[in-house]
Order: C-alpha cells, then sequence, then structure tokens
C-alpha cells in the first residue's frame, strides 16, 4: 500500500507539473520521435538556405571586385586608343589635310599616301592581341580626291577614306558637330563587310593652327574584340559578360550581337549615383553591373544562380537522401523498442498499483533481461523485499534520534548547575571579604554563562568581547601574569554575529606562545573596527619567539590537519568557513615591530530584534 501510494503520489506530483504525462505512454513516444526528427529536418532546411544565401553572398562579392578590374582593363586598353587617337591627330600631316584648290595633284597624293600609311602603321596587333583598325573619313564635296574611291563598298578595313554627300554615314556629322569629343557607337563595317557591325571609336578632327577648322573624323574600328580581350581573363561558369552603352545597347559581348539591345533589372538601391557597382538576383541569375555615367557606359556579368550552386545542390540531395534514410531507419528502430519496453512496463504497472506490504510479492521477470528494464524489475522486486526492513530502521533511528535528545539535555544541565553553583561560591566569598578569589569567581562563571549561551552557536561581538575579557583577566590573577591588555573596539561592530569562543582560543595562543615571559614589557591589543563589507578583528602580541607561518597556514586550510596540534586555532577557522563560507576565517600573520598578529575575517551580519 506504501509502495503504491508513494508511486501514485508521484504521478500526481509530475502531472502538475508536467503536461507531457497527462497523454499516454505510446503517444508520448510519437511525440518524442517527432521532437527528435522535426528539428534536424528544419535545421537541414534552413542550414541549406543559410548556406546557399551565404555561397551567393561570397561568390557575388568576388564578382563585384572582379568587374571592377575588369572595367579597370577596359579604361586601360580605351586610354590607349585614345593616346594613339590623340597622336595620329596631332600629327602634323593630319594637321595639313584638309582640302583645297590650290594643293596641286602631287601635294594630294603625298598627302594620301602618307596619311595611308601612318595609319596602317598603328592597325597592327601587338604581341599576338587583337588589331583593331584605324581610318581617317575627310569630307570632299569638291571632289579634290578623285583618284580615290568614294564608294564605301570598296573601302578596306582601315585606310584614308574621302566622302561626297551621297557617301557621307550618318555618325561623320555628330563626329563633326561634338567637335573633338569621342565616343563609342556601333557602326556598320565598310568595305566587303558593310553587312556586319562593329564597335568604333570615333572622334572629330579639328585643325589646331586655324581655330579648331574641321578636318574629318578618325574612327577606329573593330574594337569589340579588343574589349572582348579583357573577358578572356573572366571565368564565369555559364556566364555572360555585356559591355553595353547607358541605353543597354550591347557594345561589346560574349555571346550576343552587336548592337542588340539587352534588359537589365533596375538598381535595387533605388536612384543611381554617377558612378558605381550594385548586383541583383533576377530571373534565376545574378547581374553583377558596373556603371559610368560620364563615359555612358557599364559592365555586365550575368551568372546563372543554379551554375553557382550546382555542386552544393549535388551535395545537398546526398544530404537529403541520408536525412531520408535515418529517417525511416529511425521509425523501425523506435517500433522495435516499443514492443521490447512497453510490454514489461505495463506488467511493471500493474505490479506497482496491486502490490500491498505484507503480501506475497510476484515474480517479475526480470532476470530474462539484461537490460536496464531488467535491472529496474529486479529493482522493484528488492525494493518491495527492503520496504518493511527500512520502515522498521526508520522506526529505530526516531527511538535513537530522542534518546541523543534527552542526553544532550542532560548534558547542557550540568554546566548549568556549576554555573549557578559558582554563582553561589561567588556571593558566599564576596562576603567573607575574599574579594580577589570572589573576583576569579565571578570570571569563571561569567565564561561559563556566555559558554552557554542557550544552546545558541552565533553570539554578538559585545558577548564574546566580554567573554575574553574574563578569560584575559583570569589567566592574568591565576598566574600573575604583569602583560598589558588593550581593547580598541568599535561600538559600530558590537552588534554583529560571531561564533562563540572565537577570541578565547586566539587570545590563549598570544599569551602562551608570545608574552607570558615578558613580564610588564608583555603587550596584547585586541582591535576590531567595520570594514567595506566585512568585520575585521585583530589580536596582536609583541612576542619574541620566532614562529612558522608557513606551517600554521598549512594547518588552517589543509583538509584533515593533526588533531593534536593547533586544535584550537584550527576548530576556530573551521567554525567561520562553516557558518559564513570560505572567504571568511583567520590568518597568521608577522607583526611589523616585531611578535604576531592574528586577522579573524567576518561578514558584517547584524543581530535581529
Amino acid at each position: 500500500m506504501v509502495l503504491s501510494s508513494i508511486v501514485r503520489g508521484a504521478r500526481l506530483r509530475t502531472g502538475v507539473h508536467n503536461p507531457v504525462t497527462k497523454i499516454k505512454l505510446k503517444h508520448q513516444l510519437i511525440l518524442l520521435f517527432f521532437v527528435m526528427f522535426g528539428p534536424m529536418f528544419l535545421l537541414n532546411w534552413y542550414g541549406n538556405m543559410q548556406t546557399s544565401q551565404i555561397m551567393q553572398d561570397h561568390v557575388t562579392n568576388a564578382y563585384i571586385e572582379l568587374n571592377k578590374q575588369n572595367v579597370m582593363l577596359i579604361n586601360r586598353d580605351l586610354d590607349a586608343i585614345k593616346k594613339i587617337v590623340t597622336t595620329i591627330i596631332l600629327n602634323s600631316i593630319t594637321q595639313s589635310l584638309i582640302p583645297g584648290e590650290h594643293d596641286t595633284v602631287y601635294d594630294r597624293v603625298k598627302q594620301f599616301s602618307e596619311m595611308d600609311k601612318l595609319l596602317a602603321n598603328y592597325s597592327l596587333g601587338m604581341d599576338g592581341r587583337q588589331a583593331v583598325y584605324y581610318s581617317m573619313f575627310v569630307y570632299d564635296p569638291q571632289n579634290y580626291y578623285s583618284f580615290v574611291t568614294k564608294e564605301p563598298s570598296s573601302f578596306k578595313r582601315r585606310g584614308m577614306y574621302f566622302l561626297s554627300d551621297s557617301s557621307k554615314p550618318l555618325w561623320f556629322d555628330d563626329a563633326i558637330t561634338n567637335r573633338g569629343r569621342s565616343y563609342l557607337k556601333v557602326i556598320d563595317k565598310y568595305g566587303p563587310f558593310q553587312d556586319e557591325r562593329s564597335l568604333a571609336y570615333i572622334q572629330g578632327i579639328t585643325n589646331i593652327y586655324r581655330g579648331n577648322e574641321a578636318i574629318g573624323v578618325l574612327v577606329v574600328t573593330n574594337m569589340e574584340k579588343k574589349i572582348e580581350e579583357s573577358f578572356q581573363t573572366v571565368s564565369l561558369p555559364s556566364g555572360e559578360i555585356y559591355f553595353t552603352n547607358w541605353d543597354n545597347q550591347v557594345l561589346a559581348s560574349t555571346n550576343a550581337s552587336i548592337g542588340s539591345t539587352i534588359h537589365l533589372p533596375a538598381n535595387p538601391d533605388g536612384e543611381e549615383s554617377s558612378v558605381g557597382t550594385f548586383h541583383v538576383v533576377s530571373g534565376g541569375a545574378i547581374y553583377v553591373v558596373s556603371y559610368d555615367a560620364f563615359l555612358g557606359q557599364k559592365l555586365i556579368y550575368k551568372v546563372p544562380v543554379d551554375s553557382i550552386l550546382q555542386k552544393q545542390n549535388g551535395l545537398k540531395g546526398v544530404i537529403q537522401f541520408i536525412s531520408i534514410v535515418y529517417f525511416i531507419l529511425g521509425l523501425i528502430i523506435m517500433l522495435y523498442f516499443w514492443r521490447s519496453i512497453m510490454h514489461p512496463l505495463e506488467k511493471m504497472a500493474v505490479f506497482v498499483r496491486s502490490y500491498e506490504p505484507g503480501n506475497a510479492i510476484p515474480r517479475l521477470p526480470g532476470k530474462q533481461r539484461n537490460d536496464e528494464v531488467g535491472e529496474l524489475m529486479i529493482a522493484i522486486n528488492e525494493m518491495a523485499k527492503r520496504l518493511n526492513l527500512l520502515i522498521h530502521d526508520k522506526y529505530l533511528m526516531d527511538i535513537k534520534q530522542k534518546e541523543s535528545q534527552l542526553q544532550l539535555l542532560y548534558q547542557q544541565i550540568n554546566p548549568h548547575l556549576l554555573y549557578n553553583t559558582l554563582e553561589s561560591i561567588y556571593w558566599k566569598s564576596s562576603m567573607e571579604g575574599q574579594s580577589e578569589t570572589a573576583d576569579m569567581i565571578k570570571e569563571l562563571s561569567q565564561i561559563m554563562k556566555i559558554g552557554l549561551s542557550r544552546g545558541n552557536e552565533l553570539i554578538t561581538l559585545e558577548d564574546e568581547l566580554t567573554h575574553a575579557l574574563s578569560y584575559t583577566r583570569l589567566q592574568q590573577k591565576r598566574y600573575e601574569y604583569d602583560f598589558e591588555v588593550e581593547w580598541q573596539i568599535a561600538d559600530e561592530v558590537l552588534n554583529n554575529l560571531i561564533p562563540k569562543v572565537t577570541l578565547q582560543p586566539l587570545i590563549e595562543n598570544a599569551i602562551i606562545h608570545g608574552v607570558r615571559h615578558m613580564g610588564e614589557d608583555g603587550q596584547i591589543r585586541i582591535t576590531s573596527f567595520r570594514g567595506k563589507d566585512e568585520i575585521i578583528l585583530t589580536i596582536e602580541d609583541n612576542g619574541y619567539k620566532e614562529v612558522n607561518y608557513e606551517a600554521i597556514a598549512k594547518l588552517l586550510y589543509a583538509e584533515q590537519g593533526d588533531s593534536k596540534v593547533g586544535y584550537g586555532i584550527r576548530n576556530v577557522h573551521q567554525r567561520i568557513q562553516l557558518h559564513f563560507g570560505q572567504r571568511y576565517g583567520i590568518t597568521y600573520a608577522k607583526r611589523e615591530a616585531g611578535g604576531t598578529v592574528v586577522t579573524v575575517l567576518l561578514p558584517i551580519v547584524i543581530k535581529s530584534e
């Protein structure tokens, strides 16, 4: 009955604090299964999402830096072209090339030949790099250079050409109007390739000696190949690179046709600055864009997200497959343990509900199992067998406890009887005129009274100091000691609590090992004051004997000390720590003026009213 009551009480207490116990155990196991595996799948899903995002961010940042470097390479190539164009424009041959009626045919042929040769020299690829073609177009409506064809279909890739009104392309007047400002433009190729398009670097030429009079237009074609050379330094997995103007017209690309227009997602940061970089994910691709509004140019990287995460997606699939297999195996193992554990637990539940102390104990099949369930069955059987014995033992312990309490009361009666007897002797001695004897008896009775302290372990510091003062006076009268005792006690600490009989052993040591044989030269000083968050007591003596402070420290702080040596001070130290903690206790140190100083550290604990 007792065992079943304990189990039922435990069930009731557990049910109050744990709502899970209100459902059946098999439902708890199902809940446990999902609690164990659910977070794993959620964590797996969340981890894959975060890993993909982190990898995408890191790769995007790398592409941003790569894009910036690519822009620098393109600008470097454009600057090189610009320097060559400037060199050609400032050349004396170019500056003298203005059609006029005063020039002879010989002069014109010579100018044409020199200019054509100059352009040919610059239209060569260096170090295996792609060549760009320099061509100069001059408007010649009077047909001064009739010996040169003006039909665009007859033009070569590079050279010196003269244009009539009918053969003048649209971009020619724009270049003249811009008066020396260069720009990039997609134009139709001339000559046998006029059905194709090319990126051209175009700049109008003016005569610096005649008030910037227009001379013609210098055109550098095949620029898309020059720019695409810099694309070869970049490896984008299944990605595309576009170099466009401000209207997203393709100027150069890894796969798009020159002159086509691409769709570019808007800058997610809103209004664009003049120069900058942004990235955006749109349509399953990452766009990394560097733009320059002054030049009207953009460099665009377009990389499919799947190509970045391709390897990770493969690994993700493997992890997901392993997780599913693990889930199935866990389910199978759980079903097996369900059958293995639930049945014996049901038997134990029936046994606990039906068991009554004194009745026959049914035999559970625990010995047939070597696992914890079998051990639990055996333990329940043994617990039932020992239950009556434990109740009997508890009854005997209660009796012994009562006897111990009675014995303690008897032991306290004798000191009280002795204290009362000493009081009677004190009054009789006083009446007979034996004042010194009466004073000694009074001091002894005071020591006995405070030592009893009504059974209290903690007394006020005021009572403890009274106890120590009585002991000191008694010792001086008993052995006729002439040493001096000085008391410096702060009033604010008198109500603080201290373990009783703390100071007496310390003063006794100061007398015996310090000032006992020093006569009037011996001094003992007891001081107390309040620190920031503690009470500090010191007992100082000016004894001349050498003291082994290291041995005293070992005695105080050793786990097991010598019970025959230093028992008093070790007992004081341990009692302080038992009451207040390891921070507090006593320490011995050498006194600066000679002798020994004992410091007692106590917490601030005021006696309640």
